[in-house]
Parts: structure tokens; C-alpha cells; sequence
């Protein structure tokens, strides 16, 4: 399949089936089910299908740290899913979770629930369109039947709020829908679900799963011994680290300061440019991972979501702040360009779970630039991915 035809989502949707590479990956991972399962229904692991997709599509592989889409294509945003789908060709799945906003949640009823619940979705879907820079969306599906994998797109789109229906609400569900696609909400679980329905558009890749895989691989990998080179894993401190985007106290719990980090624009003293920003790096980070970033006021290139490289140095006593330069660059990014907030507007820790994270992951690429930078990767880190679990497992 030709590179230049999947810029955009016309030409994606236009051009996917002629990625013959892909549906034969597809179908050779799916063979392999035996290793898993005695079912008759290929299995084929999320992860695995995000990763062939964006091999053979040649996207970015943005499933570990964007909250909403799982590759990019360009300017569009690819939601990617695996799941059994039913007889009728349909499933209802899980395309977000609002754990941290619970206790918002849990008063609200009816009409009311599903629109708070329509307002969190569609902000979470903002805001990683701002930190992405992406204009258009889609679901790629691999819906697994009995003998074969049926793959199909479908829309990824923001929910209505102005054509909401309520269907039904109960003690353990809020049930509503936008005209478009059908919604719903587990309320013990916080967890929001979309029924998926197979378009006429669709491909489908039989399967005939093997019955010895396991005599199979050993057989491959007794063959291919000398040519085998693991994956390195992402290691802690050497190849990533976790900042936290707020404070801490007993008594607070997490909160934003008001006057430093995000907010350092609302500090007191002298006058401060309303883009004025810092992000915090905990002494904890220094203490366990002494030579991850380079020395104070040594610039180094950070690299952005959306592609940019910022330059940036640690600056403040003990290395507390990760700082941009000209300091107002990060600013730009985080205040304006992704939470959207206006001129001297504060960022607040509601403001950080409606968004669903709280910390950002910083990760050494181990190159340089052409000048002899060090480049470090900076993105938005989702719930299950944040500062606290990261330096609580490297504590002894």
C-alpha cells in the first residue's frame, strides 16, 4: 500500500484493504490462538493489533501515552479495538473510564447524568486533539467471529449533547443515545461503553487456527537462533520518568498550586508573563535517578506530541523545575494550545482528573540533535500511567 495514500482520512478510508501485509499479519497472529484458547473464535490481544496496525499503516503508535486514541495517521486520530462480536454483528465496549470523577457522578441522575457524562467524554477527546494536533477521527475494528477476524472503521465521534435521548436509567446503569451511536454508562465501575455495529463496509480474513502452534514456533525459533535480537523494555530511570503535575499534602490531598509549577504565572513578586510555567520535578525523581536529565541550565531538545521540538534546560535550586526557553514556549503548549485556558486563568486539580491524568511522562530517546542536544520525549500520562505508582515501586 502506497505511503502517500494514508495522510488523511479520506485516503485511509479510500485505500485500507489493499494493505495486503496487514490482513496476512492478521491472519497469521490469529492462527496462533491455541496458544491461548481452545475456542474456535481466533484470539488476537489488543496490544498485538495496535502494533501491527501502526507497522503496516505506518502510524504512531500513541496507545502507551494518549488518553483517547491509540495511533495517528498524520492529523487523524485512530481508536483501535479488539473484541467477539455477536451474532448480530454488534458489541458493546468500553471507550472510557471516569473513576476519579465518581463522586461528581454519583448525585446525578437521568438526563442530567448523561449529559455530565457527554461533557467528560467530549473533553477528554478535545483535549487530546489539542496535545496531538489531530482534526479527524476513526475507529479501526477487528471483530473476532468463529473462524475468521471481520474488520471494519467506524466513526470516532464526540457525543451530541444536543440530541441526547435518555433510554433507560437504573440503579446500575445510565442508558442514552445521539441520534448517531448508542451509549452506556456502568455506574459502579465508571466506566462508559459504545455499541459497535459492523458497517456494509467491511473485510474479512478467514482463519484456520493451528492445532500444534507451540511445535510450530519451537520449530521456528530452533531455525532462526542466530538471527534473534530481543525488544529492549522501556526501564525505569534509565529510559523514562514520571512528573507530577500537582502538589501534595495530608491535609490537601492533590491539588494545583496556585503559584508555581502550571500557575507559576500567578506567582507574587515581580511582574510574570501570563505563559510564565514550570513542571515540577520532585526531589524523589533526582535522589533515585541522579543522571536521567542533564545538569542544571544545560539546554537539552524536548520533544513534543504534536511534533515540535522545544528547548529546554532543569533550572531552580536542586533542579526542581523542567523549564522551556524562552520559558513562555511551554506555556504556549500546555495553557493555550491543550487545556485551552485563557490569559491569567488557573489550572486547577478538577481541571487535570476531568481530563483524566495528573502527571506527564518524560522519556531520553538517546539521540541528539544535529546541534548535539540530548531530545527527550514529553507527553500527557493517563490514569493508569502517573507519578505516584511510578516512584512507589522504587522505593525500599
Amino acid at each position: 500500500m502506497p505511503e502517500h495514500n494514508i495522510h488523511h482520512l479520506a485516503s485511509f478510508l479510500e485505500n485500507w484493504t489493499k494493505n495486503d501485509k496487514y490482513f496476512e499479519m492478521l491472519r497469521l497472529m490469529a492462527q496462533l490462538s491455541r496458544l491461548f484458547s481452545e475456542s474456535k473464535t481466533p484470539y488476537l490481544d489488543y496490544r498485538l493489533t495496535e502494533n501491527l496496525f501502526c507497522r503496516y499503516f505506518k502510524a504512531l503508535n500513541d496507545a502507551r501515552s494518549c488518553t483517547a486514541y491509540d495511533a495517528r495517521i498524520g492529523s487523524v486520530g485512530i481508536g483501535i479495538k479488539t473484541f467477539i462480536l455477536n451474532g448480530s454483528d454488534q458489541s458493546t465496549e468500553k471507550i472510557a473510564e471516569f473513576n476519579k470523577l465518581k463522586k461528581e457522578l454519583d448525585g446525578l441522575t437521568k438526563m442530567d447524568l448523561a449529559k455530565k457524562i457527554a461533557q467528560f467524554r467530549n473533553e477528554r477527546m478535545q483535549f487530546a486533539n489539542n496535545q496531538y494536533g489531530v482534526s479527524e477521527t476513526q475507529y479501526h475494528i477487528v471483530g473476532r467471529k468463529e473462524g475468521l477476524l471481520r474488520v471494519f472503521n467506524t466513526p470516532y465521534e464526540e457525543v451530541d449533547i444536543d440530541h441526547l435521548h435518555l433510554e433507560s436509567d437504573t440503579a446500575t446503569s445510565c442508558r442514552f443515545n445521539d441520534e448517531k451511536n448508542e451509549y452506556t454508562f456502568n455506574k459502579s465501575k465508571s466506566v462508559l461503553m459504545k455499541r459497535f455495529t459492523v458497517p456494509h463496509v467491511h473485510f474479512d480474513v478467514e482463519v484456520e487456527i493451528f492445532d500444534e502452534p507451540l511445535m510450530l514456533l519451537e520449530q521456528f525459533f530452533n531455525n532462526q537462533k542466530q538471527g534473534i535480537s530481543l525488544a529492549k523494555k522501556m526501564e525505569k530511570g534509565q529510559d523514562f520518568v514520571m512528573l507530577p503535575l500537582y502538589s501534595y499534602t495530608k491535609a490537601k490531598g492533590k491539588y494545583v498550586a496556585e503559584k508555581s509549577g502550571l500557575n507559576q504565572f500567578n506567582a507574587g513578586g515581580r511582574r510574570r508573563n501570563p505563559l510564565e510555567v514550570y513542571i515540577p520535578i520532585p526531589k524523589d525523581v533526582h535522589n533515585h535517578y541522579p543522571n536521567f536529565f542533564p545538569k542544571r541550565d544545560e539546554p537539552f531538545s524536548l520533544l513534543l506530541p504534536n511534533g515540535e521540538h522545544l528547548s529546554a534546560k532543569i533550572c531552580q535550586d536542586g533542579g526542581k523545575a523542567l523549564m522551556s526557553n524562552p520559558n513562555l514556549a511551554l506555556g504556549q503548549w500546555i495553557l493555550r494550545d491543550v487545556l485551552k485556558k485563557k490569559e491569567c486563568e488557573l489550572v486547577t486539580i478538577d481541571d487535570l482528573n476531568r481530563l483524566g491524568f495528573d502527571s506527564v511522562c518524560v522519556e531520553k530517546l538517546h539521540k541528539k540533535t544535529p546541534d548535539g542536544l540530548e531530545i527527550f520525549k514529553i507527553y500527557f500520562a493517563d490514569s493508569e500511567m502517573n507519578y505516584e505508582s511510578f516512584i512507589e515501586n522504587n522505593r525500599f
